[in-house]
């Protein structure tokens, strides 16, 4: 599986991105059989849980810094999940990753990095005050 995240760039405080995390190489199981997340790492800063979503679809979790402005979501059909980052804040920059995992429960979602089997490049979010 691998996954290749896009979207990211220079945005103004208050702004929106979609962030892009695009699954290829799906040898052994659908889109729809992964649980996504995503987290971020800021310049100095260790990498941080931002969202997930179970794959039911049911089941989100955020960071309390992002709840409300952030939203997770996924196509199936494309592949794809998302990442709309709303009412974007300087101390919103760093580095995005997506990642994916096909285990655990079917509704669970995973705020943790060991949750996951496999993760994206990352995509730099910029915002600028």
């Amino acid at each position: 599986v691998q996954l290749q995240a896009s979207g990211g760039g220079l945005v103004q405080a208050g702004g929106s991105l979609r962030l892009s995390c695009e699954a290829s190489q799906l040898t052994f199981a659908t889109f729809r059989d992964f649980a996504m997340g995503w987290f971020r790492q800021a310049p100095g800063k260790e990498r941080e849980f931002v969202a997930a979503i179970s794959r039911s679809e049911r089941a989100f979790a955020y960071a309390g810094s992002v709840k409300g402005r952030f939203a997770i979501s996924k196509d199936n059909a494309l592949k794809t999940a998302y990442l709309l980052m709303n009412s974007l804040k300087p101390e919103d920059t760093a580095v995005y990753y997506c990642a994916a995992t096909a285990r655990g429960p079917y509704n669970s979602k995973h705020g943790r990095e060991s949750d996951y089997d496999y993760w994206g490049q990352g995509t730099q979010v910029t915002v600028s005050s």
